[in-house]
């Protein structure tokens, strides 16, 4: 509870408090996130540190070095997807994000997908890269080189485990850990990146390309060019997410209408300029194209080349924080949206996952279920390494769902939601920018269909939908209807101020 209300002082009309009310709910959730730490949270899920690391030879394996010229073009469709969500994070900044805007912009029936889509993501994501790239890099920090599975697997549980523990502890503690992300995510991928190109300018070793690799194609022999370049763009497709979980920690934030959108727009604008950069330095030090292409990861044989056995494992233990912090972001926000479903009795078991701890005022219910539930899902991956392959393609695509569903949904009833004097507003931009991004997404769908590692995603994603239809038509359906789940249409949010 904010200080305000305990001290039984009335919330001004304009305050997060008042929205609260308004919205049918009391501020359970302590409110101590300024810009910075907002701006922090969308930076370090984005994690361009993260995202380049995994994704580099991508887009090198569809159209080559000249593959990063993709990404500003994604990043521009990218950051309109932000105004969209900037807008819609100061007209109605509640915990839940994506389920609380299409539930209020649509109904209730309309959030459950979008929220359930949203969980779906949050679930599978995280423990794909701690079992298959964060572990194994921890454990060659330490020259364990060739682990077994088992112990990778260990690495990986006490590596998803950490970031409920850590938010558990409290929401501030999480955040001091995102502030440092910001920090090993600059690191992590400019500042190796231009060490690297000053490497290479200065010939420090024999460097066979010019700048001219910046342009260099080659990989585009082995495909249509259409079907060559629209791959390659998923570099910056895969990366540049998450961003909207910011949003979601908007009952966490002293100031929602003004830190949301602005932390969301530093965040993106901040990764596609300095993700650009880090690109440019790592493009520009290739040593040997081939060798590069065909390395597992190709950042990790670039900067080998050219540093110190010392200095690779420091750029190894930055990509590994950068990892590690979004799960403690994914975690919190996981938290946020479950108990924003169960304050509604969205769930099953609703009672129990909404209690908040009145000490720590974080939702502990939601985060130790879920995380068990990331856990569950992470260990089937290493069982089924194939149908969990199959699963994390699924996922991929399911941000870009949801910024689509949204999206939509607000361009239906943008007219009848609220905007406060010196709150973020799109204006007479509005309208453009939201066409644009009901285009932009699903042309990235489309794209995200094409990668055939992905093919078998459609089931995957239609087993999901089963899955949250039979909780829709088995239980929610019949609380929607006897009016003990759900939430007020966005023109009752508004009120008449």
């Amino acid at each position: 509870m904010s200080n305000r209300a305990a001290a039984g002082v009335q919330p001004a009309a304009d305050s997060p408090e008042s929205l609260l009310e308004r919205a049918g709910y009391k501020p359970e959730l302590r409110r101590s996130l300024r810009f910075f730490s907002m701006f922090a949270i969308a930076f370090s899920v984005i994690s361009i540190t993260t995202g380049i690391f995994l994704n580099y030879g991508f887009g090198l394996a569809y159209w080559g070095p000249a593959s990063i010229w993709t990404w500003p073009i994604v990043g521009v469709g990218n950051l309109a997807i932000a105004l969209v969500v900037a807008e819609l994070g100061t007209r109605i900044p509640l915990a839940g994000y994506a389920y609380q805007w299409s539930a209020r912009l649509v109904n209730p029936s309309y959030g459950w997908f979008v929220g359930f889509a949203g969980l779906l993501y949050m679930a599978v994501g995280g423990g794909a890269i701690m079992l298959q790239v964060a572990a194994p890099l921890l454990l060659s920090e330490f020259n364990v080189d060739n682990p077994s599975s088992h112990l990778v697997l260990a690495v990986a549980i006490i590596l998803m485990l950490l970031p409920v523990v850590i938010n558990l502890i409290s929401i501030q503690v999480a955040a001091r850990v995102n502030n440092i992300a910001v920090f090993t995510e600059i690191i992590g991928t400019v500042v190796f990146g231009v060490l690297l190109l000053v490497l290479w300018g200065v010939k420090s070793k024999p460097a066979p390309y010019g700048a001219s690799i910046l342009t260099n194609t080659t990989s585009v022999f082995h495909n249509p060019t259409w079907y060559a370049f629209t791959l390659a763009g998923l570099l910056g497709a895969f990366t540049l997410v998450g961003f909207e979980l910011a949003a979601d920690m908007s009952e966490d934030a002293v100031d929602p209408r003004r830190s949301v959108p602005r932390g969301v727009l530093w965040a993106v604008l901040g990764s596609v300029v300095l993700g650009m950069v880090a690109l440019i330095g790592f493009t520009l030090a290739i040593p040997d194209l081939k060798t590069v292409e065909e390395a597992p990861l190709p950042l990790l044989a670039i900067a080998g080349y050219w540093l110190p056995s010392g200095l690779v494992k420091v750029f190894v233990a930055f990509v590994v924080f950068s990892m590690f912090s979004i799960l403690v972001v994914g975690s919190g926000a996981q938290a946020r949206l479950v108990f924003s479903l169960s304050r509604d009795n969205m769930l099953p078991f609703s009672g129990a996952l909404r209690k908040v701890n009145k000490r720590s005022q974080t939702p502990v219910v939601a985060l130790v279920v879920f995380g068990v539930i990331d856990l569950g899902v992470m260990i089937y991956g290493y069982n089924q390494p194939s149908s969990f392959g199959t699963l994390v393609g699924a996922t991929a695509i399911i941000p870009y769902i949801i910024y689509f569903l949204i999206t939509l949904a607000y361009a239906v009833k943008r007219r009848t939601t609220e905007s406060l004097p010196g709150a973020f507003s799109l204006g007479r931009w509005a309208w453009p920018v939201i066409g644009f991004v009901l285009v932009y997404t699903v042309v990235i769908m489309v794209a995200l269909s094409f990668p055939s590692p992905f093919h078998g995603s459609d089931k995957m994603l239609g087993y999901a939908l089963i899955l949250a239809a039979l909780w829709y038509f088995g239980g929610l359906l019949r609380r929607l209807r006897n009016g003990t789940a759900g939430v007020k249409p966005v023109d009752d949010l508004a009120g008449n101020q």
